[in-house]
């Protein structure tokens, strides 16, 4: 089991600072979607030179070009990205290629899909490494 924590609604220098406090009893660092929108991959960037031993997950949620947008947040440093299982196969399969060229793992966001058990073979059949089964907060 491993431990996250979610790094959203966040300034980056605060971000930085709560992880000199409590990184080394993490493994996970999610770089949240808010955060990607305020900074884009720079926290992604200086996580990983500060703490290059935490696991960086960019929760980008991927709904096009998935190939392209995976490689940006990996080239950055991110050992996982996010892409959303309810957008187009070919955006999956492109973000789980990206991940397997740098031999890390693409997650499959499941929000606002309406069959969970379907969509879940069908993305393994397609080479997801997670699922992340996923309530929104609206």
């Amino acid at each position: 089991m491993k431990l996250q924590l979610a790094l959203d609604d966040i300034t980056l220098e605060n971000a930085l600072n709560l992880l000199e406090t409590v990184g080394d009893s993490l493994d996970i660092v999610e770089v949240g979607t808010p955060m990607v929108i305020e900074y884009g991959m720079e926290p992604v960037r200086q996580i990983k030179a500060r703490f290059p031993r935490l696991e960086i997950l960019a929760d980008l949620k991927i709904m096009d070009a998935g190939d392209y947008e995976a490689e940006e947040a990996l080239k950055a440093g991110a050992d996982y990205i996010t892409v959303l299982g309810v957008t187009d196969d070919a955006t999956i399969r492109g973000a789980v290629k990206a991940c397997n060229r740098y031999g890390k793992k693409c997650a499959v966001d499941m929000i606002c899909v309406r069959d969970l058990a379907a969509r879940t073979k069908e993305v393994q059949a397609m080479g997801a490494h997670v699922i992340a089964v996923h309530t929104g907060v609206d």
